[in-house]
């Protein structure tokens, strides 16, 4: 309710209805015109009410055919009269559309359709919360990963530069449930939380959890603390960018080698071997088939993992996959690729 009355009194509400009224008045106009004027006609002339109203139309929108009969000087003078009408409604009709247009070119609210049109058809898709030098990054991961991706930012910088990398984007408060909607969470895979603010950051997992409890949501926390409230809202990962490049600073001072070979391993297109995350869906290529299977086609089972639970590390070759389960594999990046468009 609160959503609608919002919308409802939004600035772009109020000059649709505003138009609206007058465009509807000037009709109004024009029919009391046309009716006026074809009573003039017969009365003044005894003209039958077809010729009359033939008659007034042809004034009215001063086509300039000859009169349908003879006029005497008050006929003229009633014709006049109409044709002054004629071209008030006529003006006013232009002038109102003429504004109508240009408002809707200025004010940027057909491309906001547009846009907002792309992203109601978008399915399985990543909603980004925050385009900052974070979130930034994350789009860019996501795409490089064939994900789909909508942003949600509120304000017109962040919008303008995800537009400009190629994002869809909805301009909104992410805290709120009718913005949430409109950037699709019901339909989306999953949500990324990087606004700079912990409390906001809280409110958006909530939100998102209630309109999709099966959706898988990230979370940005800056302070420990904050940790625990996220994952209490509904965040299934909780990251920390300082915590977490203080981790990986550490591993580089201490197994660089091995860091580097992962990360490259994550990155796309900087080495043949490569790293994948796949869920075994019920019937898939995957379902019912063995990790010595998965290694005669050329990968590497290095986990198995069940929802949530821990991984089983290093499976048997006789191990079966089941539906339900999600394998951490490694190999040449183009079988894996492979695999996953056969997943």
């Amino acid at each position: 309710m609160l959503d609608r009355a919002a919308s409802a009194s939004s600035p772009q509400a109020r000059h649709a209805r505003v138009t609206g009224r007058h465009l509807r008045a000037l009709g109004f106009a024009a029919v009391v015109a046309i009716v006026i004027g074809s009573a003039g006609f017969v009365i003044l002339e005894g003209w039958t009410i077809g010729d009359a109203v033939y008659q007034t139309v042809m004034t009215l929108t001063t086509v300039g055919y000859k009169e349908v009969q003879d006029l005497d000087s008050v006929g003229r003078l009633w014709a006049m009269i109409v044709m002054v009408a004629g071209v008030a409604i006529i003006f006013g009709s232009i002038g109102v559309v003429a504004e109508y247009v240009v408002d809707e070119v200025g004010s940027g609210r057909r491309e906001a359709r547009a846009m907002q049109k792309n992203v109601d058809e978008t399915r399985d898709h990543f909603i980004l919360c925050g385009y900052g030098r974070v979130g930034s990054t994350v789009a860019r991961e996501l795409v490089h990963s064939g994900q789909r991706v909508v942003v949600i930012d509120t304000n017109e910088a962040s919008r303008n530069q995800a537009q400009a990398d190629g994002h869809l984007f909805v301009e909104g408060d992410a805290t709120d449930d009718a913005t949430l909607r409109a950037a699709g969470v019901t339909r989306a895979r999953g949500l990324v939380a990087t606004v700079d603010s912990d409390a906001q950051n809280v409110f958006v997992v909530l939100s998102a959890r209630a309109l999709n409890p099966s959706l898988f949501i990230v979370g940005r926390a800056n302070f420990e603390s904050t940790q625990a409230k996220l994952t209490a809202a509904g965040a299934n990962r909780v990251v920390s960018p300082y915590s977490l490049a203080g981790r990986r600073m550490a591993e580089l001072a201490i197994r660089p080698r091995v860091t580097d070979l992962i990360d490259a391993a994550l990155s796309h297109g900087e080495m043949s071997f490569s790293m994948e995350e796949l869920e075994i869906a019920d019937g898939s290529w995957l379902d019912g088939r063995t990790v010595g299977d998965l290694r005669g086609s050329g990968a590497a089972t290095l986990a198995i993992f069940h929802g949530e639970q821990r991984g089983d590390a290093n499976p048997p070759d006789d191990r079966r996959l089941v539906a339900g389960e999600s394998i951490v594999v490694s190999g040449a990046a183009d079988v894996l690729a492979e695999m996953r468009r056969r997943a």
